[in-house]
């Protein structure tokens, strides 16, 4: 045999996946089994990374952080295209955590906390001197605006690039602040109570002195809300579409924006609502009272889902953190104290302060602003088992401070006071990593009607606001067990077994044949009865729901119609 001939019998023999394995060490198997393709079951062609194994391993406890749940059981799917189906998925989910706590390590913008010297503290620096050491970017950041019809109120977009402020004296402005740009200006010459943005900066509501007044981002008034009456505060739910109201009268609202409808307008026997926020994890409206009382409401639920007894006095004012996770509170007993929303169990932490506070509001990095009268002071963590000898930032303010909020995806907290607004520069309490397809603060139109649409397709219903998110996954067994029981009892019946003893004839008048045919009858005879009793019974049933639903007076009887029937009155009809 030619020496050609031999290498083409060699490679024939490489083509055998097996004798190629069995021929070749195992560090090049590998690296010809990573760099080769695969064929997906849906017919897609995947190429596998050449690297994949090549990467450091991942901590248990960051791909845990990111984890979707267990694996799922394939031992009750009966097919094997399914069961295949299911692995494929579950290859794809732990690619995907895999892939989200990788993410992490690209992350890489710290808090730009200020640290102080030696012997130095950083609530002794003023905004000046923050801003004569900051970029000229940041510094422009802050400013001041002197307005004549405080005291005001202020609200940022849900991007925070916008910026809403509504005076009592009927003055209102929308404005970019990040590039000084004014939307629209106006005095509605009503006294303006609260003002919130919509699910856009192109829309916004304020509650003026009888009735909530919608305008668009040019100041023409869209609509007029006349069913919400004397509100003092609005929130405004971006995933359910909802504005949620609590006027004079202590009646919680919410209107959904899409439809234009009420979803629930509930009593909360609370007495006038001034105090609410709503928790952005599961969309619950938490309402402060005079009673030291913090209720907890849902839309289609006329009774509070919880209540906490958070101060023997009446609470000055109220907070939930961006997560949804703990509710920050505060009385006029002086107290500030931190609950798990979760739990609803005691104070996780409390600490008092040397004035009652009288605004609270938490950052997305978990910065704590306090505000009491004129002064305002500013923790790193709102997690303080005791409250620390110095704060992160102090700021007095010429006025009384009305109102405060930390700007979205900024460094940046607005104080709305009884003579304007101030924009204070705090570093490191804001996000400086955002998610551009949920909020981007440099949006573009095409952009933004991009995502309004997707918002609405996505918009959660009003009966999935519950205090635990996770409960629609789950089922009501007892709920379901009794309708099974009543259907099995109704209509899944099976036809009664049928005992028959033939009586016993003389030798040649009868046979087997002759007996089982006649059984057969009988048994066909008994399951009509049974199928026509049935059938009987589900008429009734049925006409018992509509005589339930529809009334008694407009329930037909069984006497015959006629044409002529068409001019007599309703009740009359028959």
């Amino acid at each position: 045999m030619s020496e050609n001939a031999n290498d083409e019998v060699d490679l024939n023999k490489r083509k055998n996946k097996r004798y190629f394995e069995d021929t070749v060490d195992e560090s090049e198997v590998k690296r010809v089994k990573v760099t080769g393709k695969r064929q997906d079951f849906k017919g897609e062609i995947i190429k596998v990374d050449q690297n994949l194994d090549k990467r450091p391993k991942l901590p248990e406890e960051v791909l845990n952080k990111h984890t979707r749940g267990e694996r799922v059981d394939t031992d009750g799917i009966k097919t094997n295209y399914f069961k295949e189906k299911q692995r494929r998925k579950e290859i794809y989910l732990e690619y995907a955590t895999e892939q989200a706590a990788r993410t992490e390590i690209l992350l890489s913008e710290p808090q730009g906390f200020i640290e102080p010297d030696d012997e130095e503290i950083t609530a002794q620096y003023r905004q000046a001197d923050i801003v004569k050491n900051v970029d000229i970017q940041s510094a422009a950041k802050h400013f001041k605006l002197n307005l004549d019809f405080g005291p005001y109120c202020m609200r940022y977009s849900k991007n925070g690039r916008h910026l809403l402020l509504g005076g009592r004296k009927g003055h209102v402005a929308a404005f970019d602040w990040v590039t000084k740009k004014l939307h629209c200006e106006m005095n509605v010459m009503e006294e303006v109570a609260d003002v919130s943005f919509f699910h856009t900066n192109t829309m916004f509501a304020c509650a003026q002195k009888d009735h909530v007044y919608v305008y668009d981002n040019q100041g023409t008034e869209l609509h007029c809300v006349k069913r919400l009456y004397r509100v003092n505060r609005m929130e405004f739910l971006p995933y359910h579409f909802l504005l949620a109201t609590g006027n004079n009268d202590g009646y919680a609202s919410w209107l959904d924006v899409s439809i234009g409808e009420l979803v629930g307008n509930f009593n909360t026997n609370m007495g006038t609502i001034r105090l609410m926020r709503h928790n952005p994890a599961n969309g619950v409206l938490c309402i402060g009272s005079g009673k030291g009382v913090v209720s907890m409401w849902s839309p289609k639920i006329k009774e509070p889902l919880a209540k906490l007894l958070c101060h023997p006095t009446p609470i000055s004012t109220l907070t939930v953190d961006h997560k949804g996770q703990h509710l920050i509170t505060a009385g006029l007993d002086r107290f500030v104290k931190v609950w798990d929303i979760r739990a609803l169990s005691g104070p996780l932490f409390k600490y008092k302060l040397r004035l009652p506070a009288n605004q609270l509001d938490v950052s997305q990095r978990g910065v704590l602003a306090i505000s009491q009268g004129k002064s305002c002071e500013m923790y790193t963590n709102f997690l303080m088992e005791k409250k620390p000898s110095h704060p992160y930032l102090k700021h007095y303010s010429d006025t009384f401070v009305h109102g405060m909020r930390f700007c979205p995806y900024e460094d940046i907290l607005g104080i709305a006071t009884a003579s304007g607004f101030e924009s204070l520069l705090i570093p490191g309490s804001g996000e400086p990593n955002y998610d551009a397809l949920e909020d981007n603060p440099y949006e573009t139109k095409k952009q933004r009607r991009e995502r309004e649409v997707h918002a609405l397709l996505e918009k959660i219903p009003p009966e999935l606001i519950t205090l635990d998110p996770n409960d629609i996954t789950t089922v009501d067994v007892p709920t379901l067990q009794e309708k099974v029981d009543a259907k099995k009892a109704i209509f899944f019946l099976k036809p009664p077994q049928v005992a028959i003893n033939p009586r016993r004839k003389m030798k040649g008048r009868g046979g087997s044949v002759k007996a089982a045919r006649n059984k057969q009858i009988v048994k066909d005879i008994k399951r009509k009865e049974f199928i026509a009793n049935t059938r009987q019974t589900k008429k009734s049933i049925i006409a018992t729901h509509k005589q339930e639903e529809v009334g008694e007076d407009f329930l037909p009887l069984e006497t015959p119609t006629s044409v002529l029937d068409r001019f007599k009155p309703k009740k009359m009809k028959r």
